[in-house]
């Protein structure tokens, strides 16, 4: 008796309910029953395949598109050894050539212990796929964010060790107020800024003003001195590295570039980097995207890119030591930074923002510095700008018994005031020496942001008409 004469009306009744589709097979894998929710799900009408070869229709193909034969369908082949199958993983074609996943059993039908067919059935579980593909893509965004925290909390704690917190830009002198426009300028922008300035002129201060002034201020600005590692090491810091990189790499770490996700990279003596690592730092620049040490994954990143260095990097370039290329994408906005002698006029406001620091640091109650600690203040050159101030008041401090420093220690090799040797001098010979000594410090250039003018705070005609005056000129003569 043929399978199909084994639905008798009542079960027909309730195959006809069910939600999940059903197939009837005989023994030549032709189609006998086809019930509604099967036609609902694969759009084949039963009279379309009634009588016909349905794996031909709906399982043709795999998911990926390559060729299904017949004789390696578990419908197929419960039908030549009468052995119950179920498939969890698997697609249904739709007569209109699409498809979808399936979860189906394949189960003998006996009579009078004789094989006469199988009957499938199936169901779609397209919503229980993209609920987990969900589910697993969540977890995996979950990780990801646990690690990033956990290496962003890591770095950050080790940054708070040695940083006080305050990103305050102490003074109101012409130069200052000029940089702090162009830090508002530039600072919501994503350009790339290029800090420049001597050693101990608070460039990494700058650099952190930038980023709490930009809309990346809630996400993190990391900071990596070029200087600080070796070419080899410094690769794997900014880059990162996977387990077994290299000796000593037992596990995976990120590097700067993905703890500055979203946020702000600094990198402190850019000019300290190697032409491999330019070449690499080029590349990310470019793409905003990189590879760990070790690893094929190219991994995306959106970063602001905030470069520093005491170094003339165009100097640098000409002599094959960096990148011209690499400047030219660093060099997008350059601020430079002035050195403390081009604003001794900031030295109160200076004095006062870093006492106030060390009152917190020492657990000490300074008020000031006396009238005659604070000329033998501005009275000095500063070869190590503000860091070197601050190193002078760390010292006054501690050693002082009272809340008012007095300064006795100032280098006298450095100290301006005049001597035996040296003459009084005019207010206009005083100008004069100051401003030939600024253009020599940056190679007579008069105009532009690394120029006198922009140090000294005044526009490049008014310098230029000074110069004339005070009768000074360029020595020696090159082009400017």
């Amino acid at each position: 008796m043929p399978l199909d004469k084994h639905f008798l009306p009542e079960n027909q009744l309730l195959l006809n309910a069910v939600g999940e589709g059903i197939y009837g097979f005989d023994l030549n894998g032709n189609a006998v029953f086809i019930n509604p929710a099967a036609e609902r799900m694969t759009g084949w009408k039963n009279e379309e395949l009634l009588g016909k070869n349905i794996h031909n229709c709906h399982h043709h193909s795999h998911a990926d598109g390559s060729h299904y034969p017949q004789e390696d369908c578990p419908i197929y082949n419960t039908l030549k050894d009468g052995i119950a199958r179920e498939i969890t993983h698997d697609v249904f074609w739709r007569k209109d050539g699409s498809s979808f996943p399936v979860h189906y059993s394949s189960t003998p039908v006996y009579r009078d212990n004789k094989l006469i067919g199988v009957v499938a059935i199936f169901r779609d579980i397209s919503i229980q796929k993209q609920t987990e593909q969900s589910l697993r893509q969540a977890l995996a965004q979950v990780q990801a964010l646990s690690e990033q925290l956990a290496s962003e909390n890591h770095y950050l704690q080790a940054e708070l060790a040695d940083k006080t917190g305050d990103v305050d830009i102490s003074g109101s002198s012409a130069v200052i107020r000029h940089m702090i426009q162009q830090l508002h300028m530039v600072a919501n922008t994503d350009s790339t800024v290029l800090i420049c300035g001597e050693n101990g002129t608070g460039k990494e201060l700058v650099a952190r003003n930038l980023h709490q002034l930009s809309r990346r201020k809630d996400k993190p600005m990391i900071s990596v001195n070029c200087a600080a590692f070796s070419a080899s090491l410094l690769e794997s810091e900014l880059f990162g590295h996977e387990k077994g990189a290299f000796t000593g790499a037992t596990q995976q770490r990120k590097g700067r570039f993905e703890l500055a996700h979203q946020g702000t990279l600094f990198l402190d003596e850019v000019a300290e980097l190697s032409l491999e690592a330019q070449s690499k730092l080029l590349r990310v620049i470019q793409e905003q995207s990189f590879e760990r040490l070790g690893g094929s994954e190219t991994i995306k990143v959106d970063i602001r890119l905030v470069a520093a260095s005491h170094h003339d990097l165009l100097k640098r370039v000409e002599q094959g030591l960096f990148r011209m290329d690499l400047y030219y994408r660093l060099n997008v906005f350059p601020i430079q930074v002035p050195p403390l002698r081009a604003r001794l006029e900031d030295m109160p406001e200076l004095v006062s923002h870093i006492l106030h620091s060390l009152n917190r640091k020492l657990g000490k109650k300074l008020r000031g510095v006396s009238q005659k600690g604070l000329q033998k203040l501005m009275a000095y050159s500063w070869p190590g700008n503000v860091r070197e101030l601050q190193n002078i008041l760390e010292r006054e401090a501690i050693l002082s018994q009272t809340d008012i420093l007095q300064i006795h220690a100032m280098p006298t090799h450095h100290l301006q005031t005049q001597t035996a040797a040296s003459p009084l001098q005019t207010l206009a010979e005083a100008e004069a020496q100051h401003i030939e000594q600024t253009l020599k410090q940056l190679n007579w250039r008069i105009s532009g942001p690394n120029g006198a003018a922009n140090v000294l705070g005044v526009p490049p005609s008014t310098l230029r008409s000074r110069m004339k005056k005070l009768g000074i000129t360029r020595q020696p003569p090159a082009e400017e």
